[in-house]
């Protein structure tokens, strides 16, 4: 059995106006399929954040905004798997149970978001142990973990690798609101450290996720204490 990694994907690269950058991760999906079997969780990104922002203005709760935060994810999913064709799994799986079930049909598989409360990385995880992944990639804007934001701050030293416990504690103070924008959660950090799955922070970037696949160190490698 090919071994399986897990792929949480920016839903940045769905956004994009460049239709081609969605066939050059089909193709380059395809390519990686014959080393191991991509299960890939599509993000929302802007679009989900853009329809949130509108319905919560309009007064809509956070469970419902959720909701459609999880349909546009899934929509992205969608236009993956037009692109990969006949070698992914027809459709988003939506339940915990039919993802195990999709993976072991030995296709690609694309998914969007599965519960309300739980963002694209904590479903990401969750299906990291399900499937029992080798590894579990968060493909992201930034190419790690930094000890401040990059985009604000020149300064800011990104870690090649950081301890489990030190990344929950920088992230205890992000907000947990529909479409709010995070490296990880606390919801995946908890699931990652019970299994212990490997798991790495690094660019959405074909190459980049090529190498981590390879067994290259790049991105950000989250460590997990053994106590």
């Amino acid at each position: 059995m090919k071994k399986r990694i897990v792929i949480k994907l920016s839903g940045k690269i769905f956004g994009m106006d460049n239709v081609k950058v969605l066939k050059d991760y089909a193709q380059f999906f395809v390519k990686i399929s014959k080393i191991c079997q991509p299960i890939i969780i599509a993000g929302g990104g802007k679009i989900a954040r853009h329809y949130i922002s509108h319905a919560r203005s309009s007064g809509a709760d956070e469970s419902t905004l959720d909701e459609l935060g999880i349909e546009i994810s899934r929509l992205n999913a969608k236009l993956l798997i037009y692109a990969l064709q006949n070698k992914a799994y027809p459709h988003p799986p939506t339940t915990l149970q039919e993802v195990k079930l999709a993976v072991d049909a030995g296709l690609i598989v694309v998914a969007g978001g599965l519960h309300p409360g739980q963002s694209t990385n904590g479903t990401a995880a969750l299906i990291a142990e399900k499937v029992q992944a080798e590894q579990f990639l968060n493909a992201t804007d930034v190419d790690g973990v930094y000890d401040m934001d990059p985009n604000k701050f020149k300064k800011a030293k990104k870690f090649n690798r950081i301890e489990l416990k030190n990344l929950k504690n920088m992230l205890v103070h992000e907000d947990s609101i529909a479409g709010g924008y995070d490296l990880m959660d606390i919801v995946a950090l908890k699931i990652i450290e019970r299994s212990k799955i490997k798991t790495r922070i690094l660019k959405a970037d074909p190459k980049i996720i090529e190498k981590a696949i390879k067994g290259d160190n790049v991105g950000t490698e989250i460590i997990i204490s053994s106590k």
